[in-house]
């Protein structure tokens, strides 16, 4: 489901689940043992995140969220699978190193709140972004609702979570939801020379300043919480389930 591929200074992971990198316990797994592999890595500087499917990252596996439904307790396992994506995205907002995801398809749900996590976000002009699970009756229950909201103001991320709404990369950037957004044809190139660069600065300086960073603005964890009681909430509902399995069923 990962390569990765020991560049130096530069750790480059592509996603490799197709046919969407839809986010399971699995996957998840997966990338926290790669995350584990590079624990000792002294020389790191840069870990660049990108995809080789047709979407970034589609978000969590709906098929696994479908399963809940039919099981005891459902809500429960629901609202612990969460627990996972949550350990993932905050390991990953913790590294000491830069994180850089090269967003060049769709980054929905899941996906989204996977890119957030990241320290920089290059898109190509054409990607899809969004957090639209209020319209299959849930919540960006893994970090969105807090890291969007940190990033760009409660008025932006009011638009994208109450709305729905899923824009393409070159509106992102302009709403400070990604930081570039470049041609599709160039973004490869692009987010390969940004993450060059930055891995040329000092490494010292680059974990002092995103501390430093990171000191604005932290997140509480109470708010983390009210994501989890919320999706345990909402999985159980009758609404939610209705809209998943009309989401998932096979289009005529």
């Amino acid at each position: 489901m990962f390569k990765v591929e020991d560049l130096g200074a530069v750790v480059r992971i592509t996603l490799q689940r197709a046919p969407v990198n839809a986010i399971s316990t699995e996957f998840i797994a997966g990338f926290m043992q790669v995350l584990d592999g590079l624990a000792s890595k002294t020389d790191l500087s840069v870990i660049h995140l990108r995809s080789d499917q047709k979407a970034f990252c589609a978000g969590a596996d709906l098929a696994q969220v479908q399963s809940c439904f039919a099981i005891e307790g459902g809500a429960d396992v629901m609202r612990q699978n969460i627990t996972h994506f949550h350990a993932l995205f905050d390991r990953l907002e913790a590294l000491p190193c830069v994180t850089l995801a090269e967003i060049g398809g769709s980054a929905l749900g899941g996906g989204f709140e996977l890119a957030l996590a990241c320290d920089l976000r290059m898109a190509s002009s054409s990607a899809k972004l969004g957090l639209p699970e209020a319209k299959l009756g849930l919540i960006p229950g893994a970090g969105g609702t807090q890291r969007l909201t940190r990033l760009c103001g409660p008025g932006i991320a009011a638009r994208i979570i109450l709305g729905c709404d899923v824009v393409d990369g070159a509106t992102a950037c302009q709403l400070g939801m990604v930081q570039w957004a470049v041609a599709p044809e160039k973004l490869a190139q692009e987010a390969e020379a940004l993450a060059q660069r930055i891995a040329s600065q000092s490494a010292p300086a680059l974990q002092v300043a995103k501390r430093c960073i990171a000191q604005v603005g932290t997140l509480a964890p109470s708010g983390f919480s009210a994501e989890l009681d919320g999706i345990h909430s909402l999985v159980s509902t009758v609404e939610a389930q209705t809209r998943i399995q009309a989401f998932l069923a096979p289009r005529n």
